[in-house]
């Protein structure tokens, strides 16, 4: 198999590329997917239908027939329509890719969606995608077609659910709704590109940046530009002076056997950190090997800031920028943390509500966890455990009672209540 001379889009010093390659062999493949730069390593047989969906994690692109016809696999290669199918992925050294998911996000649909949602131009769903990115393709290319022509247009994709009334009704009214052209993808942004394979995408910015990653000999923390999947603050309580806090925050080995599920494993110097980390949520078990840097680390001003990725074996990716900052308080310390969290993988389809839950629950075990070595002085007695999905259904539970607990306690106290003589039974809340 002959393979094409490198594209115009770099990202990064490469390797050379030869000029032939069998089935097996491995080729690096450069180009950009959703406006995200990636780099692939992968036998020159792969097909760029399977590069996006196991090594990309892009399974957006549904594989039908896999010889041409039905049009599930529909993409975009700059800016023309094309079967993944047909196509290696070494053929498409330094191209741009749009697939369905760079069409739009969830909370910014492309009107191509939103028209085929309000249609319910789907049944089963599976050439929706393939739809989607023809359709687009006709509108751009041929935006004054007229009504009359939008079958015969479109029968280069397959519906089994024959579904094709609304489809062409859903199409033709983003036609209409767009004269003067049909408005491009708009979720074609840096984020990050993790398959079931277990090879990612490297979102490397240029030269330079490849450079820093290979000088200092670990591997780089590039975090998407885009919206995290969750974005979570939240506060806790320590009933311990700040410096006892510190104390806890200062040592990295320490504040490492504070944290649920995770392990660290080795230190990289100038704050660059390996470790190991365990999610359990029901039937779905995650184990993620990682790194994590350490940007900010101001004791005086109660600020602790660090980034971090892992990845599964299974190809599902989490990354982070999370921050702790605390203030003294009357009765001790307020830790607060604020996490930006971006999922991709099995691990995204928690959706935002169950993750925001898992999220919150860890930073509680976590803020326990900060006050019993604060106040030992040691590393909790055990590992901290991932919460589990019973802890999670009954967390809610648990709060309640605390609250309920803690106004007790306060209407007991001197000057409130039952025990304050200046006040009569009539003034008690109920």
């Amino acid at each position: 198999m002959t393979v094409g001379e490198a594209g115009s889009r770099e990202t990064g010093p490469r390797t050379p590329r030869p000029l032939k390659a069998g089935a097996d062999d491995p080729v690096e493949v450069r180009m950009t997917v959703n406006g995200t730069p990636t780099v692939l390593r992968l036998p020159a047989r792969v097909t760029l239908a399977d590069a996006l969906r196991d090594h990309l994690g892009l399974t957006g692109t549904h594989v039908g027939c896999e010889h041409g016809v039905c049009g599930m696999c529909t993409v975009l290669v700059d800016g023309e329509a094309a079967r993944a199918c047909l196509l290696f992925a070494v053929q498409l050294d330094g191209t741009d890719i749009v697939t369905v998911e760079g069409l739009g996000r969830p909370d910014s649909l492309h009107p191509l969606q939103e028209s085929f949602g309000r249609h319910h131009a789907l049944q089963c769903g599976f050439c929706t995608p393939g739809f989607l990115m023809s359709s687009y393709d006709l509108l751009v290319n041929k935006p004054d077609v007229t009504e009359e022509e939008l079958p015969e247009e479109l029968s280069g994709v397959i519906c089994r659910c024959t579904g094709y009334r609304n489809i062409l009704t859903a199409v033709d009214e983003t036609r209409r709704a767009h004269p003067e052209g049909i408005p491009e993808p708009g979720n074609r942004v840096r984020t990050a590109l993790v398959g079931r394979a277990g090879q990612g995408a490297d979102a490397s910015g240029g030269p330079e940046e490849a450079e820093d990653t290979v000088s200092s000999g670990v591997q780089d923390i590039v975090l998407p530009s885009g919206d995290p999947t969750i974005a979570v603050r939240i506060t806790t309580e320590i009933e311990l002076p700040e410096d006892r806090v510190w104390g806890v925050l200062d040592d990295i080995y320490l504040l490492a056997r504070c944290l649920p599920g995770a392990e660290l494993t080795d230190d990289h110097g100038n704050g660059h950190y390996a470790g190991r980390a365990r999610v359990s949520v029901g039937p779905v078990k995650l184990a993620f090997n990682g790194v994590a840097r350490i940007l900010e680390h101001d004791r005086e001003a109660g600020r602790l800031r660090a980034i971090a990725q892992g990845q599964d074996t299974g190809g599902a990716q989490t990354q982070a920028d999370i921050t702790l900052t605390t203030e003294a308080t009357e009765t001790g310390t307020a830790m607060h943390a604020d996490a930006k969290v971006y999922l991709t993988g099995r691990i995204a389809q928690f959706g935002r509500a169950l993750a925001g839950d898992v999220s919150r629950r860890m930073f509680e075990q976590f803020a326990d966890a900060v006050t019993e070595a604060a106040t030992s002085g040691r590393a909790p007695s055990g590992p901290v455990k991932a919460p589990s999905a019973l802890s999670l259904v009954f967390a809610p539970l648990l709060d309640r009672v605390k609250r309920l607990l803690r106004r007790v306690g306060s209407r007991a106290r001197p000057g409130r209540g039952s025990s304050d003589p200046g006040r009569g039974s009539s003034d008690r809340r109920p």
